[in-house]
């Protein structure tokens, strides 16, 4: 069985939020339903793929830890430019699986995001990659209307860096 990366983010947009694992065992019960089977590698390599495009996010729900329990594992939660679809049979994960549905800080997972973009806008500008700053300029309008983040000075920062015609 294969996936699609916005299928993954189908699949994960019916719980909220899911670890690494538990989107794992999410395809390989879906992959068994359907009379199939997943590989280990190729789950992984999807799931990185979809981080890599920013179809899938992933956020740290407690970044500085908690004396409350609060829950610290990395969450995948549906990034911005995902077109979340669900793979035949999805709708009965929820059914199959025991995973409350997780409510997202979603401004939290967006600061996040942004870090991250903006660390991936500097490597990419110290590289001297201009397809990967043109790239990261679409990802900065993106993450604007996932999140409704600002992000004008990375942009300037990085259209400044892109020849000019």
């Amino acid at each position: 069985m294969s996936v699609t990366t916005d299928e993954l983010a189908g699949i994960v947009d019916l719980f909220g939020a899911l670890t690494r694992e538990e989107l794992a065992t999410a395809l390989a019960e879906l992959a068994f339903k359907q009379g199939d089977t997943v590989a280990d590698d190729a789950v992984a390599d999807t799931i990185d793929e979809a981080l890599a495009d920013y179809v899938l996010v992933e956020y740290e729900p407690n970044p500085e830890g908690s004396d409350a329990g609060d829950e610290t594992t990395p969450l995948l939660v549906v990034g911005p430019t995902a077109f979340p679809s669900q793979p035949p049979n999805a709708e009965d994960l929820p059914h199959i699986l025991d995973y409350e549905r997780r409510t997202v800080d979603k401004s939290q997972a967006a600061e996040q995001l942004t870090d991250r973009l903006r660390r991936e806008a500097a490597l990419a500008v110290n590289n001297g990659d201009f397809d990967r700053i043109d790239d990261l300029l679409d990802r900065c309008y993106d993450i604007e209307l996932w999140a409704a983040i600002d992000t004008d000075d990375l942009r300037d920062a990085l259209a400044a860096e892109l020849p000019q015609d």
